[in-house]
């Protein structure tokens, strides 16, 4: 077929130009309308194809009111975690003939803000985020709300009302991983959580003390340490731990990669690992199996699936199934993998 050369990005004008037709005929052409005959169809489309004619995907943007993008926020996409999230997320996007637009916080609120704004600036029609572990002002989330722009939150949670989120049920996992240590004789255990801020350290810390209650153990407040989760802030936590009169044999740790952390402080001080010192931690991430001293057990918390149900339940709040404000919480049961 014979390629005709065009000046310029082909329009719908030109075609209806060259085929001495309405514009409007040569729209439902290539629209597939019904109303216009096969003849008619095929040739608007040969020559559309001749000419190298694209839609206006602003146009049609503008005429539907979507841009079928969605924003992703994570805090980390080198994280094993967050990288099996944002699988799950584009998933079920290209699924729905959705794009996504990614960011990443670096844990970093300002940069969070930044990029919400940013994500406002490019008209995404929602948005999918974790939150940065520093983030405690959540106002550019209300600035996404008054613009009508919804948002899921998934993993990282934050402390807000009337939110749409899926998170993992951290609570139950908790109970499952002390659970685990006293079955194996450790009495004084400690816990190196994340940031006050943070949602998930309050579920974190009743799931602890529901299991040392279950066991008929007194809560010691002293063994439960928040830390930034850096590997400067690990080392002040496990010096604070081992520190104490009570010798602490065991400790669950906030992630894999923060029991990786305390596993180097913990040789540092001469202590054999699962002799003297016992880690068990939350994520499951694989890249810890390969580890010389991975932690006893890990919580799985499925963030392939958390992402994959925060990109449907965006969808749905998109495509009209629920209504802005018919606000929904999803919690996904954790389970906890011993190594």
């Amino acid at each position: 077929m014979r390629k005709v050369v065009s000046s310029g990005q082909p329009t719908i004008k030109e075609i209806a130009k060259r085929l001495n037709i309405s514009v409007s005929t040569v729209s439902r052409a290539l629209h597939d309308h019904h109303s216009i005959g096969l003849r008619t169809k095929t040739r608007v489309q040969e020559l559309a194809a001749e000419l190298g004619y694209e839609r206006n995907q602003t146009a049609i943007f503008f005429q539907q009111g979507k841009t079928f993008t969605i924003g992703i926020l994570l805090p980390e996409l080198s994280e094993a975690f967050f990288a099996s999230a944002i699988s799950g997320i584009e998933d079920a996007a290209y699924s729905n003939n959705y794009t996504v637009l990614l960011g990443q916080s670096h844990d970093d609120e300002a940069r969070e803000k930044q990029i919400i704004q940013s994500m406002k600036h490019h008209r995404v029609d929602g948005v999918i985020v974790s939150v940065a572990k520093n983030t405690r002002n959540y106002e550019h989330f209300e600035m996404l709300r008054q613009a009508k722009i919804p948002v899921v939150f998934f993993d990282r949670i934050p402390a807000l009302p009337n939110i749409n989120s899926v998170s993992c049920n951290l609570e139950s996992g908790t109970v499952e991983a002390v659970d685990f240590l006293l079955k194996k004789g450790h009495r004084v255990i400690g816990m190196i959580n994340g940031p006050e801020q943070m949602v998930a350290n309050k579920e974190r810390t009743n799931g602890y003390i529901q299991a040392l209650s279950k066991h008929r153990l007194k809560y010691d407040p002293e063994l439960v340490v928040n830390a930034d989760l850096t590997a400067a802030g690990t080392a002040a936590a496990m010096e604070q731990l081992l520190s104490l009169k009570r010798k602490v044999t065991a400790v669950v740790t906030f992630n894999d990669y923060v029991a990786m952390d305390a596993v180097q402080y913990a040789l540092k001080q001469n202590l054999e690992i699962n002799k003297d010192i016992t880690f068990v931690s939350f994520a499951n991430t694989p890249v810890s199996g390969y580890t010389a001293f991975p932690p006893a057990a890990s919580v799985e918390q499925f963030p392939y699936e958390q992402g994959q149900a925060a990109t449907n339940m965006l969808l749905d709040i998109l495509n009209g199934k629920h209504a802005l404000n018919d606000y929904q919480q999803m919690i996904i049961e954790s389970k906890l993998v011993s190594h």
